[in-house]
């Protein structure tokens, strides 16, 4: 582990993931733990420095979440974030209590004093506030340097013992210079070097696979996505013929996209690919089928026998001791891994938790510690062209969400020609890297149209669209109009099947992403 690590501990805020990016941002390596870890675990990794998160608990209610008092005797830093900061006024001997007035949403902060904290930024700030409690009386040692509206206590510190607490979320983009706040905390307090670099990373990784994979085999699940394409390479590059790919066609996928891999990794990577056409058995068992939920659980256990009998047939042509996944750092957050987090599990995740008895297979999952923009940076630092370490998020489902209704072979050739349409258009004017996701839909309803002298009766296509950092929340594109009329014009003149196309303008929430 980097001796320059941030330790987070998680309260249960919907904030301590962004709080973690925020500081890998700022190329410092952050860390998550379960909000109980014992101050000796910390010690033992070298932190330079605590974080402790918000989270939707009061300090006040009986069995509310605490950390180890002895973090406060680590001698290291340590910043308190909206629950955190009440914490540490409770636990150092200072008086929380309930605010007259509850801050949700923007307020007002206004500098009092000097503070390293604040170095460098001037007042007054619009913060984002989400509290309903405040600190009342400050520990003793502790004094206070900025105020909002309804808590004079907004920022407080004990210089002396490196303690800082702030009663809003610097982490949000809704909070004015919260990015610097976190750069004071992080290069003047914690004395921090941005030494976090994917570079320096991708070395450190290769070792680590090959101290956990030895002479074994290695066999990884290939869909084409950013995160399995990823895993691969990385692994590729640590044992080189060890590992083989398994990449299942499902008959699902976008225009080319099985060739594309092929070429990539058979001829770019020299990867030991072994590509299932089990297209027609998809089909078969999706026939008739039109309820998503159904679509999707049929699809999952289908791969997953196929999946399993590629397996069998490399395992017995040789030891095969490791399968390979490409879960990423907020897949362990939001599953199962960060023990005693206050709030509800998020989502589960297929590939969080442990593998069936049966395969009797251990697990490598090189990029666990990785959230996805810094899994980005390491396939271009591994080699991988930015055209495919920077697509748009695709369904594990396919092209099955996107065939609303029965899903047929006709209507999936029809929905990936303007699919594809719309994405190529998409890159050759600028748009895409400005999208969070694009894509086409087939709907199932036929509405009638004038081609020539002929009227025609055929299927609608919409075009979806969104901006997005996160997926949680997300706007539809404001796409140029003459883009828009161009790349329908394209889809009804070269698509057969589809004479009117729509574009959804609906944002999330209400709407989802994806239609199904």
């Amino acid at each position: 582990m980097s001796q320059q690590t941030i330790a987070v501990l998680d309260f249960g805020s919907q904030y301590t993931q962004v709080i973690a990016r925020r500081i890998r941002e700022c190329r410092v390596h952050s860390r998550i733990y379960p909000f109980g870890v014992d101050a000796e675990t910390l010690r033992r990794d070298g932190v330079r420095g605590v974080i402790l998160s918000g989270g939707p608990a009061s300090v006040r209610a009986k069995g509310s979440p605490r950390p180890d008092a002895a973090v406060f005797a680590l001698g290291v830093p340590v910043l308190g974030i909206c629950y955190g900061v009440q914490l540490m006024g409770e636990m150092l001997g200072g008086k929380v209590l309930p605010s007259a007035h509850r801050e949700y949403g923007h307020g007002t902060l206004r500098f009092r004093a000097g503070s390293d904290l604040l170095r460098g930024i001037r007042g007054p700030l619009r913060v984002w506030n989400s509290h309903g409690d405040k600190v009342a009386r400050l520990p003793k040692g502790f004094r206070a340097v900025a105020s909002t509206e309804n808590s004079e206590h907004a920022v407080v510190q004990d210089a002396a013992r490196r303690f800082y607490g702030i009663q809003f979320h610097p982490e949000v983009a809704h909070s004015e210079r919260g990015m610097d706040i976190l750069r004071n905390f992080l290069f003047r307090i914690c004395r921090c070097e941005p030494d976090w670099v994917m570079e320096d990373y991708v070395g450190t990784a290769i070792r680590q696979i090959r101290g956990q994979v030895g002479k074994s085999h290695v066999i990884l699940g290939l869909s084409g996505g950013v995160d399995s394409s990823v895993a691969a390479a990385l692994i590729q590059k640590a044992v080189g013929r060890q590992l083989t790919c398994v990449f299942v066609d499902n008959g699902l996928l976008r225009l080319g996209e099985r060739e594309q891999v092929e070429r990539m990794f058979r001829g770019r990577f020299k990867v030991d690919l072994r590509v299932v056409d089990a297209s027609g058995r998809f089909l078969r068992r999706l026939r008739g089928v039109t309820d998503p939920e159904r679509k999707r659980k049929i699809i999952g256990h289908e791969f997953i026998r196929v999946f399993d009998a590629e397996v069998a047939k490399i395992r017995r042509k040789g030891k095969v001791e490791f399968l390979a996944q490409g879960t990423l750092y907020p897949d362990i957050i939001e599953s199962v891994a960060i023990d005693g987090n206050p709030a509800a599990t998020i989502k589960s995740h297929h590939n969080v938790g442990g593998l069936p008895k049966r395969m009797k297979l251990r697990l490598l999952e090189p990029l666990r510690e990785l959230f996805k923009d810094e899994v980005r940076a390491l396939g271009e630092a591994l080699g991988l062209p930015r055209e495919m370490v920077w697509r748009h998020p695709f369904p594990g489902p396919g092209l099955a969400v996107r065939v609303c209704g029965e899903i047929t072979r006709e209507r999936l050739e029809v929905l990936r020609k303007a699919d594809d349409i719309f994405i190529s258009e998409l890159r050759a004017s600028g748009l895409y890297p400005k999208v969070w996701q694009a894509f086409a839909v087939f709907l199932p309803v036929r509405s009638v149209g004038v081609m020539g002298d002929e009227r025609t009766y055929d299927h609608v296509c919409a075009l979806r669209a969104v901006t997005s950092s996160d997926a949680m929340t997300a706007d539809w594109a404001h796409l140029p109009h003459e883009f828009l009329r161009k790349v329908s014009s394209r889809i009804i003149n070269e698509v057969k099947g589809f004479n009117r196309v729509c574009y959804d303008i609906s944002s999330k929430p209400p709407a989802t992403i994806e239609w199904e």
